[in-house]
Parts: C-alpha cells; structure tokens; sequence
C-alpha cells in the first residue's frame, strides 16, 4: 500500500471538509423504513380460540397503521399436549398448523392478507411465519 496521498486526493479532500454538502447514509434511512413497516407477534401459550381472536385484531390493526410485514410466532408445537387427548387433532391443535388455516379460510382477512409463507431462521424458522399485507 501506498503511503502517500497525491495531490488530487489532497485536494479532494479538503474541497469535501470545506462544503456544507452531507453524507447519504442510505443504511440509516434503510433501517429505519424497515422498522416502520414490521410487526411481530409471539403466540407461545395461548389456546387456539385466544389465538384466533389476538392474531384477527393484529391484522386489522397493522392493515390500518399500514404495516406490510408481520412475523408471527407460534412456536413448534413442541410442548402441545394435544398428544395425549384422542379426541384432538394433533396437527389442529398447533398454533403453526390451525393459525394459517384459520387465516385462509377468513374471506375478511384474506381481502388485505397478500402472502403467508415461512419464516426464515432468524425470525423464527419453523416455528414462525410471514404475513405480508396488501398496501391500503
């Protein structure tokens, strides 16, 4: 590496120093906008019908606060006890499995809902999903 600095950089430089001009700092501003537009969820611990109600709300209210992305965790289901009733489904009975059903088959909230997929790891993996909404 060269340890001297030319004339033109000399120059350059001190042209930056002396203007009232300002950096973009386009991370910043990134950050910022990503923020605004998230919304997460945690759904450990609540039944399937306090589920339902908690998450319907959210979404409305993320839809009028124009929200575009939800991170909704639900857990893996790990610590279900829905194994040791015969009378319950297994998978029914997992907010990750009956939370998504529930959302598809709500004519209302499938009106301003634009895509539900997976979470990746660091929101949650398969324990975790992504509601995007429509713009309002």
């Amino acid at each position: 590496m060269n340890s001297k600095i030319s004339e033109k950089d000399k120059k350059t430089w001190d042209e930056f120093l002396s203007s009232d001009q300002k950096l973009y700092d386009k991370d910043n501003l990134q950050t910022e906008i990503n923020v605004k537009k998230t919304r997460s969820l945690d759904l450990h611990g609540k039944t399937l019908d306090e589920a339902n109600q908690i998450i319907e709300t959210f979404i409305k209210k993320s839809y009028e606060d124009k929200i575009q992305k939800l991170i909704i965790v639900t857990g893996k289901g790990l610590h279900s006890n829905n194994e040791k009733d015969p009378y319950i489904s297994k998978n029914f009975g997992i907010l990750k499995y009956s939370i998504p059903e529930f959302l598809k088959n709500n004519q209302d909230l499938m009106k301003i809902i634009s895509n539900i997929s997976q979470a990746s790891i660091k929101d949650g993996g398969s324990g975790a999903f992504y509601i995007f909404l429509k713009k309002k």
